[in-house]
């Protein structure tokens, strides 16, 4: 006779979350959500921000744990800082197209043959390599860090090829970029944009520095996630076409709640919005059950986290 699978434990929402106070407590943890997560996981998250933002808190918390409610380079990054520190994540499949368009052999061949090179790397990145890199940045202080350093320096820039141009543009710098990009701001469709400004002529189009170069010229802003909140926050207009992943919406909405976020669509599907498949793979359930049984665990090889953490000490020190 043939067992029957149990079925799935059915909890609402409310349960998990209780649940997940309650573990929290337990383990004396603290849950990081960046932006891009699901809507639920933020309303239950300790802290919520940006990849620099994520990176500086993890410097800064004494909790024993730290949960990763994001994609896999970010809790690498907290490990590396963290080392004594337990750092789970819900999902380990939760990695990030960006960090893949960058393979460390390959780019380590790269960087070979520009010696003279002084290497930046995004924060989206592996931490092999981070390990090859003088200065990890972010989209909210790459500009800053590229014009500390002096106008006759070579630099290579990697790996999202947009954002790199993006800053080539604004420093009259001319890094040599490495051609990676994000799947999710890589797609998004300049002519549904300009359709949604048709239908919208009063609304203000907020772009993220990973789109392409077309997108960032019509941009009313172009800024990091957090830059694009603290736009919407301070400006007067009443509507907004938001050209990033389309989870920062609840945030906006939440800290704006008399204003209007439109949601801009990508190129290769009717669908009015743009999201991260791999931020969504994140769920409380998820949560709950890293939380509880204490895995799965981020571990990076000391040494390739001893290279790395240079690197990233210094984008805090210059941020």
């Amino acid at each position: 006779m043939e067992s029957k699978k149990s079925a799935p434990e059915a909890l609402s929402p409310s349960l998990l979350a209780d649940e997940i106070a309650e573990l929290k407590k337990e383990k004396n943890a603290v849950i990081m959500a960046h932006y891009y997560q699901r809507d639920e996981v933020k309303e239950i998250a300790d802290f919520i921000g940006d990849s620099l933002a994520l990176a500086r808190k993890a410097a800064q918390t004494d909790a024993d744990v730290i949960v990763m409610c994001g994609v896999h380079f970010m809790g690498e990054t907290a490990k590396i800082l963290c080392p004594d520190r337990t750092v789970l994540i819900p999902d380990p499949e939760a990695g990030c197209s960006l960090a893949d368009s960058c393979d460390p052999e390959e780019f380590g061949k790269f960087v070979a043959e520009h010696p003279d090179h002084t290497v930046i790397s995004y924060v989206n990145t592996s931490a092999a390599v981070k390990a090859l890199t003088d200065i990890v940045v972010t989209s909210g202080n790459a500009r800053k860090i590229v014009e500390s350093l002096p106008a006759d320096e070579k630099i290579i820039f990697g790996p999202d090829h947009n954002l790199g141009e993006y800053i080539n543009s604004v420093t009259g710098r001319r890094m040599l970029l490495w051609n990676g990009a994000c799947h999710v701001h890589d797609r998004f469709s300049l002519e549904g944009i300009a359709r949604l400004k048709k239908e919208h002529p009063g609304a203000k189009v907020l772009v993220h520095p990973e789109c392409r170069r077309p997108l960032q010229i019509i941009a009313d802003k172009v800024g990091s996630t957090a830059a694009l909140l603290d736009f919407a926050r301070a400006d007067e207009a009443k509507e907004y076409i938001v050209v990033t992943e389309s989870g920062i919406l609840f945030d906006m909405q939440r800290e704006c709640p008399e204003k209007t976020f439109i949601p801009a669509p990508a190129e290769d599907t009717e669908c009015q919005c743009n999201e991260c498949d791999y931020m969504k793979m994140i769920t409380l359930r998820k949560l709950r059950d890293c939380l509880r049984d204490g895995k799965p665990e981020i571990h990076v090889d000391p040494e390739v986290a001893r290279k790395a953490l240079r690197p990233i000490e210094r984008m805090l020190e210059l941020s």
